[in-house]
């Protein structure tokens, strides 16, 4: 499968969120991650559908809002509105009913929705709903802050998702050309990668090794 990266604008710099989109758009990356935080499901609060709405214009590459929230519910359809193109909800915060429920609502709309699962979780949580989901993505830290070290703990799961789900599968955490490699060998296909690139002194061949996990 084609790797596809997506930069997570939790590393970014606050200050010039635009340029920064800007700066990795040009380098051929297939979408944005965007962490959303609400102070209680992870002790961090993070970017909000306002903030999302004003950088709709300045790019045409697809949003994901990564909804690290305890009731994403309430407000899947606020990001939607903003300009989301992807939502990610965690399993951890959402009944399967509710989020076959919502897959179907969104297909409608042409939108795509993804379900997200802590390094704790295990992957049999997600399988009854694996049908109905986008996109799986395996958080490879334990959600709240940037810069974290990848869990390589995790790895197996990844695997054993794998064996069951056949569409994209995102790591999200920690994630270097290293630590790829590890990830893609078991199974996943899509980085969400921060501090890796938005840090890097030279983000094209950040992005470069990254692909060539």
């Amino acid at each position: 499968m084609k790797i596809k990266i997506a930069p997570s604008l939790l590393a970014a710099d606050s200050s010039r969120l635009a340029e920064e989109v800007k700066s990795v758009e040009k380098l051929g990356i297939d979408f944005l991650h965007i962490d959303v935080m609400d102070g209680h499901f992870v002790p961090n609060i993070s970017i909000g559908p306002a903030i999302v709405k004003d950088l709709r214009p300045q790019t045409d590459l697809p949003f994901e809002a990564h909804l690290m929230i305890e009731q994403p519910l309430k407000y899947i359809e606020r990001f939607v509105e903003a300009g989301a193109d992807i939502i990610t909800v965690h399993i951890e915060t959402i009944s399967v009913s509710d989020f076959r429920k919502q897959a179907g609502k969104l297909h409608k709309r042409g939108l795509r929705l993804a379900i997200a699962l802590n390094p704790r979780t295990p992957a049999v949580k997600i399988k009854t709903l694996a049908d109905s989901a986008d996109m799986v993505l395996v958080m490879t830290v334990h959600p709240g802050f940037g810069g974290q070290k990848f869990i390589y703990a995790v790895v197996p799961k990844i695997a054993e998702i794998r064996s069951f789900y056949k569409g994209d599968i995102a790591v999200d955490g920690g994630i270097n050309d290293k630590n790829a490699q590890a990830a893609v060998k078991a199974g996943a296909n899509v980085l969400a990668c921060g501090s890796y690139i938005f840090k890097a002194e030279d983000k094209k061949k950040a992005i470069e090794k990254l692909r060539n996990a």
